[in-house]
This record gives C-alpha cells, structure tokens and sequence, in this order.
C-alpha cells in the first residue's frame, strides 16, 4: 500500500510539475504578445511621418509600388506575407534570374550564400533602396505583421519557402516560434555573418529565448543601426 501511495504521491507531483511549466509558458508568450503589440503600435505611429516620405521618395525614384510583399516561413511552417519597403527595382529578378537560382544551391556549401551581393553595389537595389537598407528602415512595415500576429519583435528572421532545404534538421526547431523584425543575429552580425554563424546564433536564442534577452537584442539593433554596421 505505502509503494502504491508513494508512485500517486510522484504521480501527482509530476502532473504539477508539467501543470506549472504550461502555465509558465502559456504567461511568457502572454506576456511576449503584449510587450509585441504595445512596441509595434508605437513604431507604426512614430514613424508614420517617416514611412509616408520614404513611400513618396519610393514611388518618384522608380515605378511600382512602394511597399514589397513576399511569402515567408512563419511558426509551424505556416505561410504568411511579409510586407517591406521596396529597396530593389521591380523587374529585378526578370534582370538577374542567376541570382534567384535558390534550388541550385547545395545544402553542404550554404555558407558560400548570400541574399545581396557583397560589394554594396548591387545593381537590383534603388538609391532610396540603398538608403533604406543601409539604415533598415526598409523593415519598418515589419511591424504590421507584428500586429498582425505573424511575427513577433524578436525572433529568428523569417525565410523564404526556397531556402528551406539548407536548414536540415534545424528547421524544425527554427520554425518553433514566431519570427522576429529583428533578431540576435542581425543585431550583432546584420549581413557580414555566414549562413551557419547566422543559424547557430538564431537557434541559440530560441534554446535561451526571454524578455529581458529581447530587450537586450533591441538594444543592440539600436546600436547596429545607428552605427550602419555590418549592412552588404
């Protein structure tokens, strides 16, 4: 009987456990959420002054719309368009095709990847484009997917579908949580990391992920930022 009352005993104590971990959890991603839509709103109307003019700089330097739309690879793998500034001309991938050749890239040479070109003078990209990547304020209508609950302030930047193959079996725990407007990679790295220093600093802060790490990282974009560090 005491050997019986002992394993309920254990039991017990291990669905409390189990109890207070999800509920752990259920109140951090509450509270991540909140932090999310009270910091987004208030970018979105802070620069709304900014983000008209760049829409107007947009739209006189080159035709087409000012805001540039592509499918990216939320949590779970669920689909969701994220919204930017358009940086690039929009016959850009008609002009250079060899450049959005992801299939052919093999997964055991993905270092040798990279999205922009590394001269800083990639002949997609606008003036005002230029301008707005150097400075990342091509990532402010980011904040709208925040809003929408695609993304969150911090997380792992947000992948297209046709470079899934690279990540192996780190996909999974990289499509884990939501993605972020910026992330521990981009605040310290932006464009100068390899792909496999990029991945291991984004898996790492999804192992270690926290509030007080997600003000850290903002911080250090801040810092990025203003220095225009790091920025192909």
């Amino acid at each position: 009987m005491d050997t019986v009352y002992d394993t309920s005993e254990r039991r017990q104590a291990d669905f409390r456990e189990r109890a207070a971990i999800r509920t752990t959890s259920a109140n951090g991603a509450f509270v991540k959420r909140a932090f999310d839509f009270v910091f987004a709103s208030a970018v979105l109307v802070l620069s709304s002054p900014l983000l008209i003019a760049l829409i107007v700089a947009i739209r006189l330097e080159s035709p087409g719309p000012a805001l540039f739309r592509q499918e990216r690879m939320g949590r779970g793998g669920r689909r969701f368009t994220m919204v930017k500034l358009r940086g690039m001309y929009v016959d850009a991938r008609e002009r250079f095709p060899e450049l959005y050749d992801y299939a052919s890239i093999p997964p055991d040479d993905r270092d040798s990847y990279f999205f922009h070109t590394g001269d800083g003078r990639d002949p997609r990209v606008t003036r005002v484009g230029r301008f707005v990547r150097r400075t990342s304020l091509d990532e402010l209508p980011n904040f709208w997917n925040v809003l929408r609950g695609d993304m969150s302030v911090v997380g792992p930047r947000p992948e297209i579908p046709e470079l899934a193959h690279l990540y192996g079996r780190d996909l999974d725990l990289l499509l884990s949580v939501k993605p972020g407007v910026t992330s521990p990679a981009k605040a310290t790295g932006r464009d100068e990391l390899s792909f496999s220093e990029n991945l291991e600093q984004e898996l790492t802060y999804i192992r270690e992920r926290s509030i007080r790490l997600d003000l850290a990282t903002i911080a250090r974009t801040a810092l990025s930022v203003l220095r225009t560090s790091g920025v192909r």
